[in-house]
């Protein structure tokens, strides 16, 4: 039989639950890595930065696991979004700005400054704002977009056209209005950039682009008007996943940049048919990566924020008069 302390010494042995023997030694398991889970839309480029981060495991690198979360459309993003059914989503600084304003601590991490462009056939006879005079115009999204607004007070300052009186308007999703734009429907289309990249190797050129249009109305450069959109309670509970989840998209962006295999795991999920539409699709997702700091990022934002404003009013911006104090992101975690 053994002694009492024959017992103890056999039961110190013996691994503990939770521990691991290693060398004599006991070490305690490894807690799972958290997740941030990221809604992204059916071909969305957001899908592919994520393709990039999973295939060079910069999310384990950068200590979380990614969750792509497949949403149907915009509508859906925000809902998911707003219910927690999401950690992030690909959203608009505008609509940021107003869930601050109203009282909910929302993040933005600049995701790019690639935006919408009006588009025409390239033997076209519009060449100027002044031109869609009387021409038919489709319009990606609603009458609050934020780029309709913007080509509309354009068109009324520099060509003295008033495009809601004075053209033919048709409001509408980008894949149909696209497709009534090669059909010879519309005149003019102003799209998401994504189409308008589509576009070009089919013969259609851009007449004017949201970029554009911002620096004639005080831009200093290029602006994200959309970026990852981040609340404080997932700030709260994994600041550094978050962390890591801004550095792995950083990452990414620059593995698109300077590394051409980086494009291997993209390229399927473009739904590209030759290698004119790739390569434009490409030009322009690298075109549009942020690069400027975030004080020239906000000042900026502030400029978009008092001219959408004046044109939409509270409808578009809220109640607010500026931009929410914190609404950038550093990508500390700290919130």
């Amino acid at each position: 039989m053994l002694s009492r302390r024959g017992l103890l010494a056999t039961a110190a042995l013996l691994p503990l639950p939770g521990l691991s023997l290693s060398l004599g030694l006991a070490r305690p398991a490894r807690a799972a890595a958290p997740t941030i889970r990221v809604g992204s839309l059916p071909f969305g480029t957001v899908s592919w930065e994520a393709a990039v981060i999973k295939a060079r495991g910069l999310d384990t690198a950068n200590g979380f696991t990614l969750d792509v979360v497949k949403l149907a459309g915009n509508d859906a993003a925000r809902i998911a979004f707003l219910g927690a059914q999401v950690d992030t989503i690909v959203g608009d600084l505008l609509w940021a700005a107003r869930l601050g304003n109203e009282g909910r601590a929302i993040r933005f991490f600049p995701y790019s400054t690639t935006e919408g462009s009006l588009m025409v056939p390239g033997d076209s006879p519009i060449r100027t704002l002044a031109d869609l005079k009387g021409k038919r115009l489709g319009v990606a999204g609603g009458p609050l977009d934020k780029n309709w607004l913007l080509l509309k007070a354009q068109a009324r300052d520099a060509a003295g056209i008033d495009l809601e009186t004075q053209a033919t308007l048709a409001f509408g999703a980008p894949p149909l209005l696209a497709l009534k734009l090669e059909q010879g429907e519309l005149d003019a289309g102003l799209l998401y950039w994504t189409y308008c990249a589509r576009l070009e190797p089919k013969g259609f050129r851009r007449l004017i682009g949201s970029d554009d249009i911002m620096r004639a109305f005080g831009a200093t450069g290029s602006m994200a008007l959309i970026g990852y959109l981040l609340d404080a309670e997932t700030l709260r509970d994994k600041p550094e996943a978050v962390a890591g989840f801004a550095r792995a998209s950083k990452a990414a962006k620059e593995a698109l940049a300077n590394d051409a295999s980086a494009w291997d795991v993209v390229r399927p999920l473009m739904a590209v048919e030759d290698e004119a539409t790739f390569l434009a699709l490409k030009r322009d997702f690298l075109a549009g990566i942020p690069r400027r700091p975030l004080a020239s990022e906000r000042g900026d934002g502030e400029k978009l924020f008092a001219v959408m404003a004046r044109l939409g009013g509270e409808r578009l911006v809220g109640a607010g008069s500026t931009l929410p104090p914190g609404l950038y992101f550093d990508g500390s975690g700290n919130g």
